[in-house]
């Protein structure tokens, strides 16, 4: 009768290596199939793409701004610039400001050229005057106002074009990643302001 028992135990010892061993080859683990590798090889091509593309749309973006900027500085110096750059054959003249409100001064203009006539009240910019004083002038054509000649006036014609190189100067820093440009951008604008702040 213990003859039974005795086989059962040893039976069970021997069947329990080949149970450890047929678990232990199931843990290991399963390796992807070459078929998997190319569509992993695709979706990282696709996000890579898609990181350019946006990169590229941010780049013309960001530089498109700039220009723009940049353009319109341009714009609105060259209202005034071309005629106190360039003051032979328009009317030039000296102005004394007698009054100014807000952003505009008025004052009694005096003819110096020839063909040009007087004026009891002109108008110019009072960022560029101050009241009290005379200053040189050049009449713009077909209008009352005049703009300041001479060197103070030519900086400030110029002064728009130094606040658009400091707006660029950011977008340039900050969209494009071109520090360096943006630092010669913004240091071109700030010497065009002081400049012509310093001159008036």
């Amino acid at each position: 009768m213990s003859a039974a028992p005795a086989a059962a135990r040893r039976s069970a010892r021997s069947s329990r290596p080949a149970r450890s061993s047929r678990s232990a080859g199931s843990s290991r683990p399963v390796r992807p199939s070459r078929s998997s590798r190319p569509a992993r090889q695709g979706r990282t091509a696709a996000r890579r793409a898609s990181f350019a593309a946006l990169r590229i749309g941010r780049v013309m973006t960001m530089g498109t701004v700039a220009v723009l900027l940049l353009i319109a500085g341009v714009w609105a110096s060259w209202s005034s610039a071309p005629y106190v750059m360039l003051p032979k054959g328009r009317e030039r003249g000296t102005v004394e400001v007698t009054h100014c409100a807000g952003d505009t001064c008025t004052g009694r203009y005096t003819p110096v050229s020839p063909g040009s006539t007087a004026r009891d009240r002109v108008e110019v910019s009072a960022v560029a005057v101050r009241k009290g004083e005379t200053y040189s002038v050049v009449v713009k054509p077909g209008t009352d106002r005049v703009l300041r000649s001479g060197p103070a006036g030519i900086l400030y014609a110029w002064a728009p074009l130094g606040g658009a190189l400091l707006l660029a100067s950011v977008v340039v820093a900050g969209g494009l990643r071109l520090v360096r440009t943006a630092w010669v951008l913004a240091g071109a604008g700030v010497a065009l302001l002081t400049a012509a702040f310093a001159a008036l």
